[in-house]
């Protein structure tokens, strides 16, 4: 299996695991909070409006991995379900992102990911 493959497989795995770290931390949110922080991290999409360069950076540090798991930690450190469920959403946006074949981004433009260009062919 290519590269590519394997990382839509880690990020299938790694969305099924944000979702169980959620729903066992069960902060108790109604739906509208768990789509809002599902969809969250596409905001960081607005970066772009100062360029593909900057747009890259703000978009790819909402979207690795280590935020969201620094979150889950800081919930755990301090006993408090909602940053670790929080984190766990995070996890499962990332994870659809990578299983769907959105990476993260090329200073290039918005299409070109680690995982190749998303979208129609030009």
């Amino acid at each position: 299996m290519n590269p590519v493959r394997w990382q839509r497989v880690e990020g299938a795995g790694l969305a099924l695991a944000g979702l169980l770290i959620a729903i066992l931390a069960a902060p108790g949110w109604g739906a509208p909070i768990w789509i809002a922080i599902l969809l969250a991290p596409d905001l960081t999409m607005l970066g772009y409006l100062a360029g593909p360069r900057i747009g890259a950076f703000i978009y790819n540090c909402g979207h690795i991995y280590a935020l969201p798991l620094l979150l889950i930690v800081l919930g755990v450190a301090l006993g408090a379900t909602g940053p670790i469920a929080g984190g766990g959403l995070w996890l499962v946006h990332l994870g659809c992102d990578r299983l769907f074949g959105s990476g993260l981004k090329e200073n290039s433009g918005f299409r070109d990911t680690h995982l190749g260009r998303i979208g129609r062919g030009d």
